[in-house]
């Protein structure tokens, strides 16, 4: 069947959503838009076909028009408009955070296990990325043997002003926190973050930082964060095995040689480089849900659990040292975690 579907946050990543959904995998199209600029809520909705501007989340996900929803408000808003959707019994991917403090994403946690079923699914959009697929595939298959140290560098041109340093962790490495437990199927048990020498570049930003997972195998990872590289938008990840090695390939589509030089292209930015992943996770989404079947990405508990390592980052930034990440097992409606 057709999935009505209603979008919460119609900012940047909010029209992105939008234009994928309407008219887009299995039939979906955006019934309901709401939005805290009501003008910019009218303006979207005067674009689509079957869409109206409603006055805000609560009226949106309340609304029998609606099918399911998606949230991509400000992250502060995201618990309540979660909560509500569980309460409706109602399907809804919400983009990262999923909420943003731990307290809030355990609530979601319990809302969703006294529902008794699975309706969250949180916006981890590496996990459908090809190129991230090819790098798990590769890791499950043994090819490599065990692995034994991850690599990892996510690296943006700039960022806007509103920018702060917890941002460089809540906001930017989290993606790798949830990369680093779905690619190597164990939880992450300690980390630590470094602070190099300050790029000239990065203004009041402690810009790069490093930093250091220790996962409940022995696996090691780290992971460079830096903002303000300029060239472009890269993201990088090898893993080294026992037997071998396996590393993302390079993004450029093609390579240029010429006047003793071989350039590549490089994304310059996130909507660039992961286009396709979008556009992977939001079909997938919609044939599961329009399906009745639960979501089958990354679910409440993966949520949680990443915000619960990205808190125990920020303690290491702010405070220093190595920092343990304490989880109780998940709840049974969530085993085996990162699936």
């Amino acid at each position: 069947m057709a999935l009505d579907v209603g979008v919460v946050g119609v900012g940047m990543i909010g029209q992105e959503h939008v234009r994928r959904l309407d008219g887009g995998p299995g039939g979906s199209r955006v019934v309901a838009v709401a939005d805290a600029d009501a003008a910019r809520a009218a303006d979207v909705a005067g674009r689509l076909p079957a869409a109206k501007a409603l006055p805000g989340g609560a009226e949106l996900i309340a609304s029998d028009a609606v099918d399911a929803v998606v949230v991509t408000s400000w992250g502060p808003t995201h618990e309540e408009y979660v909560l509500a959707c569980i309460a409706a019994g109602k399907p809804v991917f919400c983009e990262k955070p999923l909420a943003t403090s731990q307290e809030a994403t355990r609530r979601i946690v319990d809302a969703e296990v006294a529902a008794g079923r699975r309706l969250v699914q949180v916006g981890f959009n590496r996990r459908y990325d090809p190129a991230h697929r090819a790098l798990k595939q590769a890791v499950d298959s043994g090819v490599i043997g065990a692995p034994l140290l991850v690599h990892c560098a996510h690296r943006n041109a700039s960022v806007p002003p509103h920018y702060t340093r917890d941002m460089s962790i809540a906001d930017t490495a989290v993606h790798e926190i949830d990369e680093l437990r779905w690619l190597c199927g164990q939880e992450i048990t300690a980390v630590q973050v470094l602070t190099p020498r300050k790029s000239s570049r990065g203004g009041e930003l402690q810009d790069p930082l490093l930093v250091l997972f220790e996962l409940a195998d022995g696996v090691l990872a780290d992971v460079e964060v830096s903002v303000n590289v300029h060239y472009g938008y890269e993201i990088r990840c090898e893993v080294s095995g026992e037997t071998g090695t396996v590393q993302l390939a390079d993004p450029a589509p093609v390579h240029i040689r010429r006047e003793g030089a071989v350039a590549g292209l490089v994304p310059a930015d996130w909507r660039e480089r992961f286009a396709l992943s979008y556009d992977i996770e939001l079909r997938e989404w919609v044939d599961t849900v329009a399906a009745g079947r639960p979501p089958a990405g990354p679910g409440a508990w993966d949520g949680h659990v990443a915000q619960v390592v990205s808190d125990a980052a920020l303690r290491s930034l702010h405070e220093g040292g190595r920092v343990l990440v304490e989880l109780p097992s998940p709840p049974g409606l969530y085993a085996p975690a990162a699936a």
